[in-house]
């Protein structure tokens, strides 16, 4: 009896658990400007298609942008923010810049390793997204040399519903084969006025397999993925850094890519 009961509660929690993946989420409201002016970026780290349990982020080591070419340091620029997901409060970060010229404003993120207690383990995204200004392409595809990136093959910027998008995944600059990548969609739309995740998800799962996808690259690092929905959708390359303990612990190391679908 007391077996029938164990197997069933172990069952219960089974399926009530979803297989949700932890995401440097880096949100803007809109990547395509016309004429430039204030962009504001939210750093969270959390699960976001469920909107659920956000993680503590400590100040990043590192935060700049690049356009045509040119780095800028902003890591000073990075505010404390107190994020509230559907489930509870954390530290994120926001960030303000000013886009003047046009081209590609590439936005990058390095953060300090997280310690997962429950997985025991360190984790650590290099995380980006790209802004335009203009329609001028200047550096959506350049390589900007960190321990692991993944490198769009289109547009981020310049995707509708229906296309597909590609990217190469790279350590210390080379292509990482057969890397394994978790995707997600942006569930919950962030709130930039009062830092939260809204309440109403724009879809539900019909599965616990389509809350965390999963892909391969092939053998040159490369992977396509067809976009089903309009929104923002994350990419995370498993362990593809060079660094793999931190501590005397393991250390996952993932590049993390956000990209913006619209309808036609």
């Amino acid at each position: 009896m007391k077996k029938t009961i164990l197997l069933a509660l172990v069952l219960v929690f089974a399926t009530a658990v979803t297989c949700s993946a932890h995401f440097v989420v880096m949100y803007t409201p809109q990547t395509l400007l016309d004429n430039g002016g204030k962009v504001t970026i939210k750093n969270v780290f959390t699960h976001p298609f469920e909107g659920s349990v956000t993680m503590e982020m400590e100040k990043p080591t590192a935060f700049f942008v690049v356009n045509k070419g040119k780095k800028t340091e902003l890591l000073d620029t990075l505010k404390p923010i107190t994020w509230q997901s559907l489930e509870n409060s954390a530290q994120g970060w926001e960030a303000e810049y000013q886009v003047k010229g046009m081209g590609d404003y590439v936005f990058c993120l390095e953060p300090v390793p997280y310690f997962d207690k429950e997985e025991d383990k360190y984790i650590q995204q290099y995380t980006k997204i790209i802004v335009n200004n203009g329609g001028l392409p200047t550096d959506w595809d350049a390589k900007l040399g960190q321990k692991t990136e993944i490198v769009p093959l289109d547009k981020p910027y310049a995707l509708l519903t229906g296309n597909v998008f590609r990217g190469v995944v790279l350590s210390k600059g080379k292509p990482v084969p057969d890397a394994e990548i978790e995707v997600e969609y942006l569930n919950h739309v962030p709130n930039m006025e009062l830092n939260k995740f809204e309440e109403k998800a724009a879809v539900k799962a019909s599965h616990d397999v389509f809350v965390t996808m999963t892909i391969k690259a092939n053998g040159n690092g490369e992977f396509t993925f067809g976009i089903p929905k309009a929104g923002w959708w994350g990419f995370a390359a498993i362990s593809s850094g060079p660094d793999k303990k931190l501590n005397g612990q393991e250390l996952e190391q993932d590049a993390v890519i956000w990209i913006q679908a619209r309808d036609m």
